[in-house]
């Protein structure tokens, strides 16, 4: 596990947390990764931008994992 994000709501999605976790760097990117399929949630290859995430949920891309966590 390479760092827990906490967030203030009770979920958030996907694209936008690849950018708050500092997994990617801008919303173009995430698209694209997303569509390429190098985005997984919780083991799985994760296809849907707006997917929403909850805490305890993680997302990992390139060899980096991050977790979804309570603020």
């Amino acid at each position: 596990m390479d760092h827990d994000v906490p967030i203030g709501d009770e979920s958030i999605r996907l694209g936008q947390f690849l950018k708050l976790s500092s997994l990617i760097d801008s919303g173009s990117d995430a698209k694209a990764a997303i569509a390429d399929g190098l985005v997984a949630v919780n083991g799985e290859v994760e296809v849907r931008r707006g997917r929403q995430l909850h805490p305890g949920d993680e997302v990992t891309i390139g060899g980096s994992t991050a977790r979804v966590a309570r603020a």
